[in-house]
């Protein structure tokens, strides 16, 4: 049978451009149906959203040929520090401190804006001939038999290929079609999230600050900014996100202190509502999801975008290592392949997060007192220590190809 492409994927944000771009790189092709249109991506505005990428993605986004088009607009992250306190208090005196000396690799990662990233993504699949890039189009329908995967568009045109792919976010419509239910909850929590600048110099240092309604997480960016993810009860967080400018800095600056001097807002501020969410299965028939699609995360270590790209790579590397040994690439050999080797990562960061989310998010004087000690036990322990930050970079664990920097 004839098919548009090797592969369909459903969603055009990072993952299914990352997806889209690994592929091509092993000789896959790909069509890539987006809901957004292309002037909507885009886009140069700022809009204060950025993402977190540990030292792995950097080495991914490397090794498909993105890294060198936006590195002068990334920000390496030099250190973390993670702290407990109250607004209008401060933080606690037990600070856990990384560094990224200690595991000797460069920094344990780098701040993107959303804008430079999602533009170079773009860019490298207009050059691709293996890439057919379909902008604001939506996927009515789908159906998979013994051979291959077709979808329906709103526009009334059908595609088939050997694999449909879903990257559409946490309420993934390619999910639902395919029967794939999920399993989560809410946090009962919101993430006010903006882009602030500040006088002082940041020196390429990320704070984590545990409050009792939530984290708020200060990301550096390039020059005097940063990056806020700021997490707040679903109610505060409406409240906050009602005042203007001027009254909202005036409720974020006892949260943030005055550590970087005077504060101001750059860019437009966004709200998320804040729960977990997994994919009972990554895989079905001649189907695979990856991302947001398959988990959706608290981003109380910023690792949703990592998480998803991990994915990427370990998807890519299955599907080409299959095809070059001349399988069926969509058949469920295949695919339970890549649903293996990613169930126990996700699961583990899932629960990370969560069980960190729950200990953190109150204000229990005994709970208090057992995660500041815990903060300052591994602090006090450089070989734990130094097993945190490469974890936080990405660097444990079995690791795709790609994510080692090395073609797939």
């Amino acid at each position: 049978m004839k098919h548009d492409a090797d592969i369909l994927i459903i969603g055009g944000g990072l993952n299914g451009s990352a997806l889209a771009l690994a592929l091509a790189s092993g000789g896959i092709s790909t069509c890539v149906i987006d809901a957004l249109p292309l002037d909507t991506r885009t886009g140069d505005r700022f809009d204060g959203r950025s993402y977190a990428l540990a030292l792995a993605s950097q080495r991914l986004l490397s090794a498909i040929g993105i890294w060198n088009g936006i590195a002068d607009q990334a920000q390496p992250i030099l250190e973390v520090k993670v702290t407990d306190g109250r607004a209008g208090e401060g933080p606690s005196p037990f600070v856990l401190h990384f560094d990224h000396h200690e595991i000797e690799e460069g920094p344990m990662g780098y701040m993107m804006e959303d804008r430079y990233l999602r533009r170079a993504f773009l860019s490298a699949m207009a050059d691709s001939p293996l890439i057919t890039h379909l902008s604001g189009e939506t996927v009515v329908a789908q159906s998979t038999d013994a051979n291959s995967a077709t979808v329906t568009l709103a526009s009334g045109k059908t595609l088939s290929a050997r694999i449909l792919v879903g990257s559409d976010g946490r309420r993934s419509g390619t999910a639902e079609r395919a029967g794939i239910k999920r399993t989560g909850w809410g946090y009962g929590q919101t993430a006010l999230v903006c882009a602030i600048g500040h006088e002082k110099p940041h020196d390429g240092i990320a704070h984590q600050f545990f409050m009792p309604a939530g984290p708020l997480a200060i990301l550096p960016l390039p020059g005097n900014r940063c990056s806020i993810v700021w997490s707040e009860t679903d109610a505060n967080a409406a409240a906050i996100n009602a005042l203007d400018d001027a009254a909202y800095l005036n409720v974020l600056r006892p949260r943030f202190g005055d550590f970087l001097g005077g504060i101001s807002l750059t860019g437009a501020r966004f709200t998320y509502p804040l729960n977990l969410t997994l994919a009972n299965a990554m895989t079905a028939n001649r189907l695979a999801l990856i991302g947001d699609a398959a988990h959706g995360v608290h981003p109380i270590a910023g690792q949703g975008l990592n998480l998803g790209l991990r994915d990427v790579a370990a998807l890519a590397e299955v599907i080409v290592d299959a095809k070059r040994r001349g399988e069926d690439i969509g058949t469920s050999l295949v695919l339970d392949r890549y649903q293996g080797w990613r169930r126990f990562d996700v699961a583990s960061l899932a629960a990370a997060t969560d069980g960190f989310n729950r200990l953190f998010s109150n204000d229990n004087p005994i709970l208090r007192l057992g995660r500041d000690l815990g903060m300052g036990m591994v602090n006090a322990l450089p070989g734990l220590r130094r097993r945190f930050i490469r974890e936080a970079a990405g660097l444990t664990g079995d690791l795709p190809r790609l994510m080692q920097g090395r073609p797939i």
